[in-house]
């Protein structure tokens, strides 16, 4: 097999964070040798959640077998999941905003057509809804566990308890169409054709804030395993997690 050598646009901050988390996870565990050290270990899990590369060029990369590498993985992952904040933690930083996006995500997962549970009538695909909450500034500042992807945005932002955590300090949300109903704290724009003039000027205004939400999804997607997962369903919370402490971590 032929090998190259490749970059991936992170920080050497990113790396050195990584790092010291699987340094320290070692001395808990008490490892005494590992084909690889801390530093290629977590050069190897961002290779995988930056660029997707799979198992098998990994392996080939770093000159160990398939299944260490599935191992050095889910071990950098499982790490950084755990650092991952709650709702309420963040919720202890939103409360210090002017204001807060929230906003759904689909996650395209490899799936057949029979697995109903996961087929997003919206976007007519297979996949896994996240959550994410945004400042005024487009920074994520959260992110939820993965649902099946036919959940309905308004849904899941209830059951993750999205919608009673801005409720009780009366924050102010603006949100889209997908979230009507959710109550006075969310505001969203106004639906039918044939509007007001004022009622279009405020959908402009709308639209223009909101719009800051899509850079969080740019910050999603920027990380190329999400893009596409081939993995258990029961594995993308984690993934999703890692990646959003990863993005704090070099931001």
């Amino acid at each position: 097999m032929l090998v190259y050598p490749s970059s991936i646009d992170l920080s050497t901050r990113t790396l050195r964070f990584l790092a010291g988390q699987l340094t320290a996870r070692r001395r808990d565990i008490g490892t005494r040798w590992r084909r690889l050290p801390v530093a290629r270990q977590a050069l190897l899990a961002l290779a995988h959640l930056r660029c997707g590369d799979t198992y098998a060029r990994l392996a080939a990369g770093f000159g160990i077998g398939i299944a260490t590498v599935y191992r050095y993985i889910r071990e950098a992952i499982e790490v950084l999941a755990a650092l991952a904040p709650t709702l309420a933690e963040a919720m202890r930083t939103i409360r210090t905003k002017v204001f807060v996006i929230p906003d759904g995500t689909l996650l395209p997962i490899d799936r057949i057509a029979a697995d109903t549970p996961y087929c997003s009538g919206k976007h007519k695909r297979h996949g896994m809804n996240v959550q994410v909450l945004t400042d005024p500034f487009g920074r994520l500042l959260w992110a939820s566990p993965a649902l099946p992807g036919s959940t309905h945005d308004l849904t899941a932002a209830r059951q993750h308890g999205i919608i009673d955590a801005l409720t009780a300090p009366g924050l102010k949300c603006w949100a889209d169409k997908a979230y009507r109903g959710a109550g006075r704290p969310v505001r969203v724009p106004f639906r039918g054709r044939h509007l007001k003039q004022w009622k279009r000027r405020h959908n402009t205004t709308h639209a223009k804030i909101r719009c800051l939400g899509e850079q969080a999804m740019a910050t999603l997607k920027g990380w190329r395993l999400l893009r596409k997962l081939r993995c258990s369903t029961h594995r993308i919370t984690a993934i999703v997690q890692a990646v959003l402490v990863l993005h704090h971590a070099s931001a």
